[in-house]
C-alpha cells in the first residue's frame, strides 16, 4: 500500500499565534531549531488547532530585515502568508510533492478530515521516502540477480 502524506508528515508542530510579537516568532525558530512555523487558532469547541497561516525565516529576512524595518513593531499576523496551502493526511505523496512543486515551497500544513492541525511534512521527508522506495528497488534488482544465481546457473 502507497504511502500518504499522514503516514510520513512530522506531528509534532511548532506554531503560533498571529497577534504575538514577530520577535518572539523568531525567538521560537531559534529555540526550537526551525525555521517555519504554523500560524494557527485553538478551536475551542474539538479542543484542536487549526492552520491560519505560515511563517518561515525567509519571510522575516526579506519583509522586515532587508526592508530595515523593526521587527519590535510587527506582530506575526502582518508578515505570515495567510490561507496558506495545506496537504490532507490521505494525500498522495505525489499530489503533495506537486503541490509544493506549483506553488514553490519546501514545507505544508497537513490537516485532518476536519480542518484540524495534524503535522508538516515537508521536503526532506519526502527525500526520506523516496530514498526507501529507491532502496526497495535496489534490493529487488539484487535478489532477482541470487535468485537466478541459485536457480539458473
Amino acid at each position: 500500500m502507497a504511502k500518504s502524506i499522514g503516514d510520513i508528515c512530522q506531528r509534532t508542530v511548532v506554531t503560533i499565534r498571529e497577534y504575538e510579537d514577530l520577535t518572539a516568532a523568531a525567538q521560537r525558530m531559534r529555540e526550537e531549531h526551525v525555521g517555519y512555523l504554523v500560524v494557527a487558532e485553538p478551536q475551542v469547541l474539538d479542543q484542536t488547532l487549526k492552520p491560519v497561516g505560515v511563517i518561515t525565516d525567509r519571510d522575516i529576512v526579506i519583509a522586515v530585515v532587508a526592508k530595515e524595518v523593526d521587527p519590535r513593531t510587527l506582530k506575526v499576523g502582518d508578515v505570515m502568508t495567510r490561507q496558506p496551502v495545506v496537504a490532507s493526511e490521505d494525500s498522495s505523496v505525489s499530489a503533495a510533492l506537486q503541490e509544493m512543486r506549483r506553488i514553490g515551497v519546501r514545507r505544508l500544513p497537513v490537516i485532518g478530515r476536519r480542518g484540524e492541525l495534524l503535522g508538516v511534512v515537508s521536503i526532506d521527508d519526502l527525500l526520506e521516502t523516496f530514498a526507501e522506495e529507491l532502496a526497495n528497488i535496489a534490493g529487488l534488482i539484487r535478489n532477482e540477480r541470487r535468485f537466478e544465481r541459485a536457480f539458473r546457473p
